[in-house]
């Protein structure tokens, strides 16, 4: 049976309502479910926290256990994993299919086998991570697949409640990284001119709604959707973010609709990018509803978006933000360098010019062949790699690394070039650097480093 809140009293609280409860949160690594665990244990909670992989390090208070949602698809999979837990949360969710982490099996299969688990194992509250959007005009299949996990939930005899979360912002979340990153855009392009709707809700109110359920016991599947005080325009939200960070007034323009599908499409083939057709189609869809229920539960209105960066994180925020696209856009350009230097090496510039300038450094002959072709190749591969490749510090020490080496053996045989009025050697000095900041900015994945 499925109801909403809005149409029944309060929830009964259990006798033991104030016991701490033993609770396990699936997804303990993802945003959500790592505000979770914490908030749970600070609530006096004994948590549980289900992973895929182990972290390296974790709170010496908390057992963390494997759980691979791609392989627990059946009811007994899950059994052992229940014994002795109170509370369930399932927090696992992916925005985009890639290799074995699917919608059927991490939204649907999984969750319908942990959600039969659960009620042979008499656990006394389950708590489904939805979606806003999951609904009867369900369209995407990532709302579909979510829809699906929440009707095998509504369709067992188990008090349970289903949040479905609209966009959720935290700083560690990569919808927030995104939506601050394109309002620091000195002009930016939008979809439509931006007149999508949305209603974010802050992590810490979504973390709190969550521990005001978990000493309750409903009769049946409550729905909530878990979203802000009222619905804006993407516009608006981009704005009020771009405010919040002290970088003044958005400057945006429309974006043809045309444009931005073929954007989307691109998205599609970069393992990385948020942007794709689907969630094209998402946002353009719209993504609010009636926060009712929410208040209800949470006994208070949620924070509202111009709250959500406080002034002591602003200069966070603002320097993330902008990192987000000046560290790909200096990436870009060391690249364009490094691939136009070799490719004009290869016989754009004169072949005679290059042989004379390898002479005055003694290479003649085949020797000036292989090094001037040699190096060029090399310059390109360095470009292309600098594009390609997510891990990228090795690249970096290695860019240095010939870049100071082609500056000492110049120095050395054509000092001249220190006093050229276009730099040649001078020029060398600011490359190095910038590498250097790219390697020391990102993370070992290529992001930004927080």
């Amino acid at each position: 049976m499925s109801q909403h809140a809005s149409s029944t009293a309060a929830p009964p609280l259990p006798d033991d309502a104030a016991k701490p409860r033993v609770v396990l949160v699936l997804g303990a690594n993802g945003f959500l479910g790592r505000h979770f665990i914490a908030a749970l244990y600070q609530q006096g909670h004994s948590v549980i926290a289900g992973v895929r992989k182990l972290p390296a390090a974790s709170h010496p208070d908390i057992a963390y256990i494997e759980t691979d949602f791609a392989q627990g698809l059946d009811t007994q999979d899950w059994l052992p994993v229940l014994d002795g837990v109170d509370v369930v949360i399932n927090a696992v969710g992916l925005l985009r299919e890639h290799g074995g982490q699917t919608f059927s099996a991490l939204h649907e299969q999984a969750p319908a086998a942990l959600f039969r688990a659960c009620q042979q194992s008499k656990v006394g509250l389950v708590i489904q991570i939805s979606a806003l959007g999951a609904d009867e005009e369900a369209a995407s299949a990532y709302h579909l697949s979510k829809k699906s996990a929440d009707d095998a939930l509504r369709a067992l005899d188990i008090p349970a409640f289903i949040l479905q979360p609209s966009l959720v912002f935290g700083q560690d979340g990569e919808s927030a990284r995104l939506f601050a990153m394109l309002a620091s855009l000195p002009v930016l392009p939008l979809p439509g001119g931006g007149c999508q709707l949305l209603q974010p809700v802050h992590i810490h109110d979504l973390t709190e709604l969550v521990q005001a359920l978990v000493p309750l016991n409903p009769a049946g599947t409550i729905t909530i959707a878990a979203a802000g005080p009222q619905a804006l325009t993407l516009r608006e939200y981009c704005g009020a973010l771009r405010q919040q960070m002290g970088l003044g007034r958005l400057r945006a323009f429309n974006l043809h609709r045309m444009v931005a599908k073929l954007a989307a499409w691109a998205g599609k083939w970069l393992p990385s990018s948020l942007l794709t057709p689907e969630t094209l189609a998402m946002l353009e869809r719209g993504n609010i509803a009636d926060t009712e229920d929410m208040r209800f539960f949470l006994g208070r209105d949620a924070m509202p978006v111009e709250s959500f960066i406080k002034p002591a994180e602003a200069d966070g925020w603002r320097s993330l933000a902008l990192l987000g696209w000046l560290l790909p856009l200096l990436r870009f350009s060391i690249a364009l360098v490094w691939i136009v230097t070799g490719a004009l090496s290869l016989g754009i510039y004169p072949v005679q010019e290059s042989y004379a300038l390898l002479a005055e450094v003694g290479l003649e002959g085949s020797t000036a062949s292989v090094a001037l072709y040699g190096a060029a190749l090399l310059d390109i591969s360095f470009g292309i790699a600098t594009l390609l490749l997510r891990k990228r510090r090795l690249l970096w020490q290695l860019q240095i690394a010939v870049i100071l080496g082609y500056t000492l053996i110049l120095s050395w045989f054509i000092p001249a070039f220190w006093l050229h009025p276009f730099g040649p050697l001078l020029k060398n000095l600011p490359m190095a650097a910038l590498i250097y900041m790219l390697m020391t900015l990102e993370r070992q994945d290529g992001l930004p480093r927080r």
